[in-house]
């Protein structure tokens, strides 16, 4: 069976790009930069469910999206986050914190209404975190 992003991820996110194992999402709340990791590998819903080599891979491409994202949003904090309470596929948040924003020091689900990007604010975006995660070997944007 092909992979398939679930649909909630699909109508919440735009999807940017891949890495060798995971699909790279822009979470659609402009309160945040957020970026979602889902490993397309089809029925996983936990890490301790996948290969030990896609762990690893996991790991790596995870800590480099962290890593990159920190440098480029100069983060006071990231948080990552795999919770799947509402969306069974095995996904991961990276979400850049700051000290002031909205829902500081608190998580991030459930504290203030998601705000979607407009047009040019989304274009923005979007060309800083694909720029932030270019190093990358492995990383390739979708067109």
């Amino acid at each position: 069976m092909a992979f398939k992003l679930h649909p909630v991820l699909a109508a919440d996110c735009i999807q940017l790009g891949q890495f060798e194992l995971c699909r790279v999402l822009l979470m659609n709340d402009a309160n945040y930069p957020w970026l979602i990791l889902v490993p397309q590998v089809d029925g996983v819903r936990e890490v301790f469910e996948l290969s030990e080599p896609q762990q690893s891979l996991l790991m790596e491409e995870s800590h480099y999206v962290l890593n990159a994202m920190s440098e480029a949003f100069n983060a006071d904090k990231m948080n990552q986050a795999a919770l799947g309470n509402m969306v069974p596929q095995l996904h991961i948040h990276h979400v850049v914190r700051y000290k002031n924003d909205a829902a500081w020091p608190a998580p991030v689900w459930g504290k203030v209404a998601s705000v979607a990007y407009g047009k040019e604010e989304l274009e923005r975006m979007i060309a800083k975190v694909n720029n932030a995660l270019s190093n990358h070997q492995n990383y390739h944007l979708y067109e």
